[in-house]
């Protein structure tokens, strides 16, 4: 492996890192004269955002956080020749790196350098970059999604729908790497996904302590907006 390949890698992990840091959920409610780590929940994503100034900041926040995952793994995709390629075509190494710069960017997220590495839980930029890893965790990450709408639909707890988006996510990984590839080959997609669930779980426990004694706000709910951020 030459020095230009692994520089390459390095400042594609750092860029990604990053652009995940970048607090957009802080950024749009400051242009609004609101703190938002101050308000609702205090914390720093769409869900946040959307319950403190409304439905249509909310969306805006999620979509530039989905983005600020999905770039850094399409362009490296890119770069690197891995994009739309199937899984046994990309080596075990390969994969690996291209998981890392998706890491990066979430990482970015929950530890950003200019909230003094604060951050949010991490669920619409983990969306955005593996989405942007076709073809290896996009049906995954869609399968992890539309868990997420039915749960939040029926249930009205977001907390509780990205728990659940979590394992689905996992779940589909596994039935995809035994159906097409082997462990052997393609570890690093169980790793990464068995990771990020693992760290949804980290970053909910509180709420998963609530949903226990059933105290976790609805969506709509008037508790909701003095819950605090864990």
């Amino acid at each position: 492996m030459g020095v230009m390949i692994e520089e390459s890698w390095a400042t594609a992990i750092l860029l990604a890192y990053l652009a995940g840091s970048v607090p957009f959920g802080v950024l749009i409610a400051k242009s609004k004269g609101v703190n938002i780590r101050e308000e609702g929940s205090k914390n720093i994503g769409a869900t946040n955002v959307g319950r403190v100034l409304g439905k249509k900041y909310g969306l805006i926040c999620f979509l530039l956080d989905v983005l600020k995952g999905a770039l850094p793994v399409f362009l490296f995709g890119m770069y690197a020749k891995h994009f739309g390629q199937d899984i046994n075509e990309i080596s075990t190494n390969a994969m690996l790196v291209w998981i890392c710069v998706a890491l990066a960017a979430l990482f970015g997220h929950m530890y950003s350098p200019w909230l003094k590495f604060g951050g949010g839980k991490g669920v619409a930029t983990t969306f955005g970059g593996m989405v942007a890893m076709w073809p290896l965790l996009t049906v995954p990450v869609l399968v992890a999604f539309v868990a997420w709408m039915i749960t939040a639909k029926f249930s009205k707890i977001v907390s509780l729908a990205s728990l659940v988006a979590a394992l689905a996510l996992f779940g589909d990984t596994v039935l995809k790497v035994m159906f097409e590839s082997t462990i052997a080959h393609a570890w690093p997609l169980l790793a990464v996904t068995g990771v990020i669930t693992g760290m949804v779980f980290w970053k909910h426990r509180s709420n998963i302590g609530r949903i226990l004694r059933g105290e976790e706000p609805t969506l709509g709910s008037t508790s909701e907006t003095s819950m605090h951020k864990q």
